[in-house]
């Protein structure tokens, strides 16, 4: 593992991600073009805090969540050291951005976004640090120029760093948001990392940015394109159902999720990332042939998106 002095590196990280949630809501704002964001800031016991925006009811956006977060402690929560057993007993500091939006429009596809920095310490050795993060696409009607589109802007964000990183981290999100009791994927993937220093800081904090700073243009376009499209009760409903695969995932599955509510997060912020509706059917099936059966058919299995433009 690389080592060297995060502490001193804490600050330049917290302002970025401060400035991203700034530039992110303004930007969904102007999306909207109705709502406006609220914003609740809050400290943890124990040590930390962070500011927790959520617009709801826009004309474009049901929900959308963007939240910063610092927290610290002196042990490291349980669904990390599962992840990093040799992470036991160390105290640490975990600071990010995350963001969840759920449009109002079917043919608009939910999406999710974490950028993140942790630091772990233990007496005796020399801390520890590292990057995550990534976005994902989950779209309930979905367009593949849309995909390759979100695939292409992905791709561009790691590029610069590495030619592995793009189907590495693809790769990674690809098995990351799997829900292994449906057998499918939660969407059409993205990026995905953890556990990223052997760039060093400088170059490892500038992939974290490139890939903060690559969802807005992954995103709006597709948010442009299809928030005109008519819909109806058919089209709302199986929306509904869909984002019971999101709720599943969430709370079975999600790391995220896991560390914020056992490191003592605020749970009103944590689960904001859940929609503001959703239902569940018992034995669902699509009709066959039908839009949504395509869904299922094309687009909820791993695969190369960008060979399309090969």
């Amino acid at each position: 593992m690389t080592t060297s002095q995060p502490h001193s590196h804490l600050g330049v990280v917290q302002q970025f991600l401060l400035q991203l949630q700034d530039s992110i809501c303004q930007a969904l704002e102007q999306a909207d073009g109705s709502a406006k964001f609220v914003e609740d800031a809050w400290q943890r016991p124990g040590g930390g805090g962070g500011k927790s925006r959520v617009l709801t009811g826009g004309t474009v956006f049901e929900q959308a969540g963007v939240n910063y977060s610092h927290v610290y402690g002196a042990n490291m929560p349980p669904s990390a050291t599962a992840h990093r057993p040799e992470l036991a007993g160390c105290s640490f500091h975990a600071c990010g951005v995350s963001l969840v939006i759920h449009p109002n429009n079917p043919y608009i596809p939910t999406t999710h976004a974490n950028v993140r920095f942790f630091i772990a310490e233990k007496p005796g050795i020399a801390p520890i640090w590292w990057f995550g993060g990534g976005f994902d696409l989950t779209p309930f009607y979905p367009f593949e120029q849309d995909v390759v589109h979100w695939h292409q802007v992905a791709k561009s964000a790691v590029d610069p760093f590495g030619a592995n990183f793009y189907p590495d981290y693809k790769k990674w999100c690809d098995e990351y948001f799997y829900l292994k009791h449906r057998d499918e994927t939660r969407g059409v993937g993205g990026l995905f990392f953890d556990d990223l220093n052997q760039l060093g800081f400088e170059q490892s904090f500038g992939l974290m940015q490139s890939v903060g700073e690559a969802f807005l243009p992954a995103y709006l376009p597709i948010v442009s394109k299809r928030k005109d499209i008519a819909y109806g009760e058919n089209e709302r409903q199986f929306q509904l159902y869909r984002r019971g695969r999101y709720v599943e995932f969430n709370l079975v599955y999600d790391r995220g999720t896991l560390f914020g509510l056992q490191s003592g997060g605020r749970t009103e912020s944590i689960l904001m990332s859940l929609p503001p509706l959703v239902r569940w059917e018992y034995a669902y099936t699509p009709e066959p042939e039908s839009a949504e059966a395509l869904l299922y058919q094309r687009y909820l299995q791993p695969q190369d998106w960008l060979k399309l433009n090969n």
